[in-house]
């Protein structure tokens, strides 16, 4: 008999602040940093923290792309992304509260695989169900556009 995987999971992690501007974080097994370019201050061994964001997109669209790509039986290949944001800076600079930092992201998704340009459409149409990285964005008022194309 099978096991019956939890629906609703507890995810950790844990972080170590290092500097005024670097974070070092604890996910599972993998250690990584968050930390701010050197024009600002930090010493540019990650991701800022809204660049993350923006990675955390990225590779959820490609786990989640793949998945809904195998369930629906097409050849979705190599997939290329390319996240563009428009993002308003004065929360993150305390001139004032902003309830929609992330204004607008422009996802563009680029596959190689053999599978139609109807079948693109429907593994786009499924990851903007299933991807919660999207729904995340969508939810706080981010306009997210999200194009499929093949490469």
């Amino acid at each position: 008999m099978a096991l019956k995987e939890k629906t609703v999971v507890k995810l950790r992690a844990k972080a170590n602040g290092l500097s005024h501007s670097r974070t070092d974080i604890g996910i599972r097994d993998v250690s990584y940093s968050i930390d701010e370019p050197v024009a600002r201050g930090g010493t540019n061994l990650g991701p800022a923290p809204t660049e993350a964001a923006l990675g955390a997109l990225a590779g959820c669209t490609n786990v989640i792309g793949h998945k809904c790509a195998a369930k629906l039986g097409v050849d979705i290949g190599h997939m290329e992304i390319e996240i563009t944001c428009e993002f308003d800076r004065r929360g993150v600079t305390l001139e004032e509260e902003i309830d929609v930092p992330f204004v607008a992201l422009r996802q563009v998704v680029s596959v190689d695989g053999s599978l139609s340009e109807d079948d693109l459409r429907r593994v786009g149409d499924e990851v903007a169900k299933y991807c919660p990285l999207s729904k995340l964005f969508e939810q706080s008022g981010t306009k997210l556009e999200t194009i499929w194309q093949k490469a």
